[in-house]
């Protein structure tokens, strides 16, 4: 990052934003293909499998979101103290950021280790029973994953924070390959079925943990993490990073757990339903890949922004950030309409799932062109202000409201199964859209940070 003499300004060349966005849009793309891979993988072992996987992945990707939550605070703090010039205070809150992720991930495995049966039934009713023998497996596998995933997210974070989202692209690909590779050979090679699509992402979590904090300890980095740092909790710095991080994570578990009941809706039309809705999930995902990258660099940048008490860079660079997702995910969602015949036609799914996943994938597409950025990038802009209680109570609201409720309105009500609940998914998108947009053009958000 380059900087002029005066000590506020804050300035990112395009080269600068294009070493920080390119590994990142790469992490996301390894991530959404891999998923792909997963599920294309254990749809071989029958369509109980890949219900009982989708299910699951639906609470993974919540608890996942929850660590990611905690990061993005500890990527907040860091990276307004480095745009403050404020290096020791980014180490320090570097090592409270570990110190809250290894709590974090220890706990949760615990939790879903103890009550992984109940929680099953509680989020998704009285589904099959070789449904629920598969999502009891995969999830008791991969509960044992959830303290390296903190530990990754946290190290990412903190990389990022300093404008080097390279290495956690370099240690995410090692990940994914591990997995990938491994799929390949207890799927189909040694026909584990669930257990073998579980197995190789625990032993890449691990690995990719291990690595992350290998690199984040060499004092070459500008901001490195010391052990002594990492052990001792200190109140000042940790609650600064969940001041961010519980605002976040609240809004996105909740997001998230809505999106599992959302699931829960459609468990009840059938294996077909969930078949089609783990489908469409996977290929919808793809046309948001360099939107999610954008978000989470817009973190960095508007963090350091923020700290620099840089105002006018900090909107100057949410504008284009925001315009460039909506360059970059309108033309991938336009790809993957097109594409649809070839990418659906790689799943081993019946002609009535395949039917139904080409409806949903083509709503949240087209629809996505046009809403998505606005309502799921810029809020980003927001929390690396300290916004964060703002975004939370908008999307919150909003998923209670308008996905949940109009997901059992049109879902169930009206008989419309998935389908109902995708409309009512884009409902949430235009509520969210407005708000946040609403918020930034006022400009109340600037006055929630304190040096």
């Amino acid at each position: 990052m380059e900087e002029t003499a005066c000590k506020t300004r804050v300035r990112f060349t395009r080269r600068d934003l294009a070493r920080l966005l390119a590994p990142l849009v790469v992490e996301q793309f390894l991530a959404v293909t891999v998923g792909m891979a997963d599920t294309m993988m254990v749809s071989y072992a029958g369509e109980a499998a890949i219900s009982g996987v989708s299910l699951v992945d639906m609470l993974n990707v919540l608890i996942i979101n929850i660590f990611a939550a905690l990061a993005t605070g500890g990527a907040v703090v860091i990276s307004q103290y480095l745009g403050a010039r404020d290096v020791p205070s980014a180490k320090n809150s570097a090592g409270q950021l570990f110190h809250l992720a290894a709590l974090a991930g220890v706990g949760i495995m615990v939790l879903a280790l103890a009550f992984a049966r109940p929680l099953l039934r509680l989020l998704f009713g009285q589904i099959e029973p070789e449904v629920m023998d598969a999502a009891l497996l995969y999830l008791r596998i991969s509960a044992a994953s959830y303290p390296f995933i903190a530990l990754y997210n946290a190290g990412a974070a903190l990389f990022r924070s300093m404008g080097n989202s390279k290495i956690s692209m370099q240690v995410s690909i090692l990940m994914n390959a591990v997995n990938v590779a491994g799929n390949a050979i207890c799927v189909f090679g040694l026909g584990m079925g669930v257990a073998g699509v579980a197995l190789p992402s625990l032993v890449g979590r691990a690995m990719a943990a291990v690595l992350i904090l290998w690199r984040a300890s060499n004092p070459a980095n500008l901001v490195h993490v010391q052990a002594s740092q990492c052990l001792r909790l200190k109140k000042g710095l940790a609650l600064r990073i969940l001041n961010i991080g519980i605002p976040s994570a609240f809004e996105n578990s909740l997001f998230q757990l809505g999106r599992v009941l959302v699931v829960g809706i459609i468990s009840v039309f059938g294996t077909v339903q969930i078949s089609a809705n783990a489908v469409a999930n996977n290929l919808d995902s793809i046309g948001c890949i360099p939107g999610q990258a954008i978000g989470l660099g817009l973190i960095t940048v508007v963090g350091q922004c923020i700290g620099a008490q840089d105002q006018k860079a900090a909107i100057s660079y949410t504008k284009k950030l925001v315009g460039l997702t909506y360059l970059v995910d309108g033309s991938l969602n336009l790809a993957v309409i097109l594409g649809m015949p070839l990418l659906l036609g790689l799943y081993n799914i019946s002609a009535e799932t395949h039917e139904l996943a080409w409806l949903l994938v083509f709503i949240h597409c087209a629809c996505g062109i046009v809403l998505w950025p606005v309502a799921f990038v810029l809020p980003n802009a927001l929390r690396a202000a300290n916004d964060v209680r703002f975004t939370m109570v908008v999307s919150v609201a909003s998923m209670m409201i308008w996905r949940l409720g109009f997901s059992y309105v049109l879902g169930i009500g009206f008989g419309m199964g998935a389908v109902g609940v995708w409309i009512a998914m884009i409902v949430d998108w235009v509520c969210r859209s407005a708000f946040f947009v609403g918020r930034f053009v006022s400009g109340k958000w600037k006055t929630k940070y304190k040096a």
